[in-house]
């Protein structure tokens, strides 16, 4: 079939979905960096940097961005990233976990009724009492059964029960099976090699996350004071990560060993205070370059969409000053027109009007 459509508008039913092509790379949510066993890599930053492994090292910061990188590691400070959506804001948290092999990136997505509480943990209170309520239900039948069940037995069989200490122990789980740490927490665990923890979008936070978070920046610890209050009984309580299952908390405390990769994002949509500021590496990232944007679409698209894309690149370099215009703009656009081998030209280059449409038109 020449028509490159799928969806017609004709009102009648087809199977036309199943002639789709593979997925962009970057929206590709089922396959991991070739070579690498399945789910030993972290997905997200696969789809960010390029799914083909040889190709993320493609990836080409500037020598600001380096040095900000680096800067933040050794002075154990969260890196504050500003500038326009599409700059690759995001993709350097990525970049560098992947080149140090930090593992997978934790990622805390901000919006505008994000607490602390959230990155922190969660404690499904409403959950346990739930399940204790139902345990007992079940521990009164259980009961009642056995009642019934002694009720012709001799003397010596009088004393037994129904469910023995031993027996609820094992039924119950534990308050650590109600608590889930979130992103910063679990980046603030214990470890041998630092996390990296994206915080993306910080502005578009209310007003207080910004100062809620300076103390847990500095001091690299926070307490979970449900466990403080058995910290007595329970010393030592598994909880479950944002990520790798149960980890064990001490004293109902959790202070990292070492100091994660924070990587603040941040549109510029509004200004921060000076107290975060001064905790804070700050870097403010300008559009890609024809050197970014390049490597960009080889490492997504390799060397023949790099080839093939040239007017579209062009386009996208050659725009108006102060216009703001999104990489991943340019990427749909090159992988789409690409793709639709049988749309006549006419009909390239209107999808690609669409798609590289200027996101600064209601300024």
């Amino acid at each position: 079939m020449n028509d490159w459509r799928i969806y017609r508008g004709v009102g009648q039913p087809h199977d036309g979905v199943r002639r789709l092509p593979e997925p962009p790379p970057w929206r590709d949510f089922t396959r991991a960096q070739d070579g690498a066993p399945t789910g030993s890599q972290d997905p997200s930053g696969a789809r960010r940097l390029g799914v083909r492994r040889r190709r993320a090292e493609n990836y080409a910061p500037r020598p600001a961005e380096v040095d900000a990188v680096n800067a933040a590691l050794y002075l154990r400070r969260p890196l504050l990233v500003t500038g326009n959506p599409g700059t690759g804001k995001s993709t350097l948290a990525y970049a560098v976990a992947h080149e140090l092999k930090l593992g997978r990136v934790l990622r805390w997505p901000i919006v505008s009724r994000t607490t602390l509480q959230d990155g922190l943990y969660r404690y499904d209170a409403i959950g346990r009492l739930q399940d204790v309520q139902l345990e007992r239900a079940r521990g009164t039948a259980a009961s009642g059964s056995d009642a019934e069940d002694r009720s012709g037995a001799d003397a010596g069989s009088a004393g037994d029960t129904g469910d023995t200490g031993e027996d609820a122990a094992d039924r119950d789980p534990g308050i650590g099976a109600y608590i889930r740490l979130g992103p910063l927490g679990t980046a603030l665990l214990p470890s041998e090699l630092p996390r990296v923890l994206l915080i993306d979008e910080l502005d578009k936070s209310d007003l207080d996350l910004p100062n809620d978070l300076l103390n847990t920046l500095e001091e690299g610890e926070f307490a979970i004071p449900e466990l403080e209050r058995v910290a007595d009984r329970q010393p030592v309580v598994e909880v479950l990560s944002h990520d790798s299952g149960r980890v064990a908390v001490h004293g109902g405390r959790i202070a990292c060993t070492n100091f994660p990769l924070i990587v603040l994002t941040s549109n510029g949509e509004r200004d921060f205070p000076a107290p975060l500021l001064r905790r804070c590496i700050q870097l403010e990232l300008e559009p890609p370059g024809e050197e970014q944007v390049t490597a960009m679409v080889e490492a997504h698209l390799g060397e023949e969409g790099v080839a093939a894309g040239q007017d579209l690149i062009g386009r996208f370099l050659d725009r108006e000053p102060g216009e703001v215009m999104a990489a991943d703009q340019l990427l749909n656009a090159l992988f789409l027109t690409q793709h639709t081998p049988h749309a006549e030209r006419l009909t390239r280059e209107r999808i690609a009007d669409l798609l590289m449409q200027r996101l600064d038109r209601s300024r």
